[in-house]
């Protein structure tokens, strides 16, 4: 069954891009704003340290003096996120292009499993089976992370669409391939799996369930492909598809071809004339 568009869009979407060129090819309105983007940033982080720290994931002293929990991919990362009723952030994750991060720089590479002396070397050849498929097939690799949801969305169907609009934002940026770890915690791998997401496989074994004393919580490592979501959901990512490409996209800033910013190189061609305005705090400007 779809969802009506105003069921499904009922919270409002926000998406911050990592600086990059050709934005405007794919979106239909960008802002670039540093400060604008960072107080994003900000709330995600913040978001993300007070849910994990809830969990018991992580601890205290994980978290800056201002309780955010940040990851050293944040910022050359792509973030979907939409706010609830009172304009607070309530649900979050990270979409990162990695295909040309040598191993050891993948955040799956810090996985307890990767450093298991049984599954380790499975794990890595199953990861670059997936890079191998994504040069062959002229698509991205890429990593997804940073899930948190407040705890009164939690098991509801916005959890459901974070994930399905995951699908829509790959296949927008070209299509892609990747790989997660999503904690079996609050259901959150199975609503994964539901959309479309399956286990890694190595030699013809599926890689298992693990423990990560990182996050203090049991963790599965799952692939996905852009192309190939769940056929029930199919219709439901067309329609994310229609509304990412209206939404107000945030970006710090355009890099330039030939310049590098944060690991993310521009891709040749002209600049993009950006509009160069900014947007206040108030959140009924950002429109999903």
């Amino acid at each position: 069954m779809m969802l009506g568009s105003g069921e499904f869009w009922s919270a409002r979407t926000i998406l911050l891009a990592p600086p990059v060129a050709s934005l405007t090819e794919v979106f239909q309105s960008v802002t670039v704003d540093y400060l604008q983007h960072m107080w994003f940033l900000a709330e995600v982080q913040r978001l993300r340290g007070r849910v994990y720290l809830d969990d018991g994931a992580i601890d205290a002293d994980q978290l800056s003096l201002d309780g955010r929990f940040v990851h050293p991919h944040d910022k050359a990362s792509w973030h979907l996120l939409f706010t609830n009723s009172i304009g607070e952030v309530a649900g979050c994750m990270r979409y990162r292009l990695a295909g040309e991060a040598a191993f050891h720089h993948l955040d799956i590479a810090r996985s307890a499993l990767a450093r298991s002396d049984k599954w380790g070397v499975r794990l890595r050849n199953a990861v670059e089976a997936k890079r191998a498929d994504a040069v062959r097939r002229e698509i991205s690799y890429a990593e997804l992370g940073g899930w948190a949801f407040a705890e009164e969305i939690r098991g509801t169907r916005q959890a459901l669409r974070m994930a399905v609009t995951v699908y829509a934002l790959a296949q927008m940026l070209g299509g892609a391939v990747g790989t997660t770890t999503a904690t079996t915690r609050h259901h959150s791998s199975t609503i994964l799996k539901k959309v479309g997401g399956s286990g890694l496989v190595s030699d013809g074994l599926e890689l298992p369930p693990y423990y990560d004393p990182q996050y203090k919580c049991e963790m599965e490592v799952l692939g996905f492909d852009s192309h190939t979501p769940n056929p029930k959901y199919k219709v439901w990512v067309e329609e994310c598809r229609r509304h990412l490409a209206n939404l107000t996209v945030i970006c710090p800033e355009p890099v330039y071809p030939g310049l590098e910013y944060l690991g993310v190189s521009a891709a040749a061609g002209p600049v993009p004339r950006y509009a160069r305005q900014r947007l206040t705090l108030d959140h009924s400007q950002i429109t999903g």
